[in-house]
């Protein structure tokens, strides 16, 4: 049976590195960039363990190559190394802006491929193709049916209402969050730490409130719904998911939450505030149905931003 499981997986992966192009990465996606380049940035550009060691472990690249191809995505302006904050001895690699713009192409890029991919397969026989590739990965991970969801193979995901210790939890991942993907500094942890605090010292729970998502019993992701000081408007505010929650649809879960409440609470209109470097966001806001009213650049965190207003009709 092993050597069987074994043969069957071989053959599915030379059936899809063929079907993806995996071997002329460049030419199928018309980039640059090779198909190891590409995940080192997509690591860089979404998870919070940006030190190189980190990167090594997490990618299985070997040591010298990494070295050479970080040192090629500093000339172009990509990433920046510097002494890693946690370790001296070691190296922190952060992408630049251009780096994440990069970065977002390539993820673009790729989505349409395999979107154009999918668009070949019946409706039905896509059903089957997701749930049997979430099982596979759920198995390969060594999630057994115990932490999944009625043994299908899917993570457990919920969103519900905060519980003791939920708000400072918001303040401290939102703070780690940013620090480790955009180095924003400590004045946002405090513009956070005065939003959680004004929420738990007052809301009113028919106009305000606030939702902590899960991925398999662990938070991974909050959002607020609070009172704006326009008449009939209410605030989405402190989206965020944990990095390694990310590709559970957890942050449409999330906002979907909060436009639903606004609606039941009587709002006329949700508004948000955010920045263009958080481009994630942007597009979960987009799916919901937001539209951007304004951008303004500004100075906060230590960077030069541009933020942007958001509205969605209710």
């Amino acid at each position: 049976m092993p050597k069987e499981a074994a043969r069957e997986m071989r053959a599915f992966n030379r059936f899809y590195t063929n079907l993806i192009g995996a071997l002329d990465y460049s030419r199928h996606l018309h980039t640059p960039y090779t198909l190891t380049e590409a995940r080192v940035l997509y690591e860089l550009v979404h998870c919070s363990q940006t030190d190189a060691a980190d990167l090594r472990a997490a990618l299985s690249v070997d040591a010298g190559q990494l070295s050479r191809m970080l040192g090629r995505f500093e000339k172009q302006g990509l990433v920046r190394r510097e002494p890693s904050t946690r370790d001296g001895r070691r190296l922190s690699v952060r992408p630049t802006p251009q780096g994440r713009e990069a970065a977002e192409q390539l993820e673009v890029r790729s989505q349409r491929a395999v979107e154009s991919l999918l668009a070949r397969v019946p409706e039905p026989d896509r059903d089957t193709l997701t749930e049997a590739l979430r099982t596979a990965r759920a198995v390969l991970d060594g999630r057994g049916a115990g932490r999944t969801s009625a043994g299908s193979g899917r993570p457990r995901t919920s969103v519900r209402a905060p519980r003791p210790g939920d708000l400072g939890w918001i303040v401290e991942r939102n703070a780690a969050v940013y620090a480790d993907e955009f180095s924003w500094d400590g004045t946002y942890e405090a513009l956070v730490a005065r939003i959680v605090a004004d929420f738990a010292e007052g809301h009113d729970p028919q106009r305000e409130a606030a939702w902590i998502a899960e991925l398999d019993g662990r938070r991974a992701g909050c959002v607020m719904c609070v009172a704006d000081e326009a008449p009939g408007t209410a605030r989405l505010r402190l989206l965020l998911v944990d990095p390694g929650a990310r590709g559970h649809r957890l942050g449409d879960r999330l906002v979907d939450e909060c436009v639903g409440f606004a609606r039941r609470a009587g709002y006329r209109e949700l508004v948000l505030w955010t920045n263009d470097v958080l481009a994630a966001a942007r597009r979960i806001y987009q799916r919901a149905g937001f539209e951007l009213v304004k951008e303004e650049p500004h100075r906060s965190f230590g960077h030069d931003l541009v933020g942007q207003d958001w509205r969605l009709r209710l």
